[in-house]
């Protein structure tokens, strides 16, 4: 079983492969969209090569739970409701949303996940715990 630093480092290079971006670019604070510019479309490609790196299979909506965030239940105005944010926080236990719960506009969402969160979810996934 691989440690939290060897599924960061291949969270690393998926991530360096899928977005072009620098090695140096991916920290465990950046986030995927807002630092690393990655767009809706790499999603998929991001999704592919974690599942190939780890061999784990990766449901795209626990991930990136994006049914929440265009369903009027969830959603009101452009922003995400208690109950949105609470769903939120139940299918993504691996990401910290304070930020996005203080202010939780449903076009910053993607601004919110961190490769930290990324690496806190596979690990989660294998079962890594050191």
């Amino acid at each position: 079983m691989p440690t939290k630093q060897e599924v960061f480092e291949k969270i690393r290079e998926a991530l360096v492969d899928a977005l072009g971006v620098d090695e140096e670019e991916v920290t465990a604070e950046a986030t995927l969209v807002g630092d690393l510019g990655a767009e809706s479309i790499d999603f998929l490609d991001i999704v592919f090569r974690f599942e190939k790196a780890f061999g784990i299979e990766i449901p795209r909506a626990e991930l990136f739970p994006e049914d929440i965030l265009t369903n009027a239940e969830y959603v009101e105005d452009g922003r995400v409701t208690a109950n949105g944010v609470a769903e939120l926080k139940k299918r993504m236990p691996f990401a910290d949303l304070s930020n996005f719960e203080a202010n939780p506009l449903v076009q910053e969402f993607g601004n919110l996940l961190t490769v930290n969160d990324m690496s806190r979810y596979v690990c989660s996934k294998l079962g890594v715990t050191e």
